[in-house]
């Protein structure tokens, strides 16, 4: 490489945030694999609630409502609510792994402080654990993925990004779940994750369409992170693509890169002080 090229590609680096810039998160993603590697049944229950809710929900309910109206006309139910559930599988394993474990291994198992008396940084830290947890999603969303095909509930070739687009919805979910956490001082502080989860999976158009809802609170709806998930999810299954999905795409991008600096930078004060 030249030197110009170099100074290009150096410049380039910098102006990624300071987590993205180094592998050290990768050592802390090697030990919750050698830790789980005994403990492989806690990964493969992920995968079952959602499919239960696309059982009783999807499949069960949907025989009695028949079709809705999807992105581009009337879908079974089952193809309307599966791509949802996805995205809320998605949000959920990444909250539970960033929120829940984070906050033991942060208060509790002192993980972190003995992790930073090696050459890792704060960065490093923060950007392991969301790491971690999208790989524990990546199993999930393929899991799924192929139940989905199995039930005939996969209309397009679209769906192939089907998987990055959920890692793309955990990423998100999990860097702002763990910036959250560095807040947070005992496990009532908790409740409020549910307060925040459990109306998005309700009310983010995961069970009916949007224009059910009064006008205004299609506004806020369409506000939430989660929508912009289950917007995606459902048009790439549904082969409903268009350039608004970018929109969909860069809001979880953003609010990734986000949660992942705060986190950096509160990890690095809560332990290097």
């Amino acid at each position: 490489m030249t030197a110009p090229a170099f100074g290009e590609a150096a410049g380039l680096l910098r102006v990624l945030p300071v987590p993205l810039r180094s592998r050290g998160g990768l050592h802390l993603v090697e030990r919750h694999a050698r830790v789980y590697r005994h403990a492989w049944l806690m990964l493969v229950s992920g995968l079952v609630e959602p499919l239960f809710y696309l059982l009783s929900i999807g499949v069960g309910l949907g025989r009695l409502v028949g079709h809705v109206n999807g992105p581009a006309g009337p879908v079974t139910y089952a193809a309307f609510v599966a791509p949802a559930l996805l995205a809320s599988s998605s949000m959920n394993g990444a909250l539970y792994d960033s929120t829940f474990n984070v906050f033991f291994r942060l208060k509790y198992a002192k993980l972190y402080d003995a992790t930073l008396a090696t050459p890792m940084r704060p960065g490093d830290v923060a950007l392991g654990e969301i790491t971690w947890a999208l790989i524990r999603g990546a199993l999930y969303a393929c899991s799924f993925m192929v139940i989905m095909l199995a039930l005939g509930l996969v209309h397009s070739p679209w769906a192939l990004l089907a998987v990055p687009v959920a890692l793309l919805i955990g990423f998100a979910f999990a860097a702002v779940g763990m910036a959250g956490t560095t807040y947070m001082t005992s496990w009532q502080h908790f409740e409020f994750v549910t307060l925040a989860t459990l109306p998005m999976f309700l009310f983010s158009a995961s069970f009916y369409p949007l224009s059910v809802y009064p006008g205004p609170l299609q506004v806020v709806v369409e506000a939430t992170p989660l929508y912009q998930g289950v917007t995606l999810l459902r048009g790439l299954t549904l082969g409903v693509v268009g350039p608004g999905m970018l929109l969909n795409a860069l809001y979880l991008v953003v609010m990734g890169l986000a949660g992942l600096s705060l986190s950096s930078r509160r990890i690095s004060r809560l332990l290097l002080r």
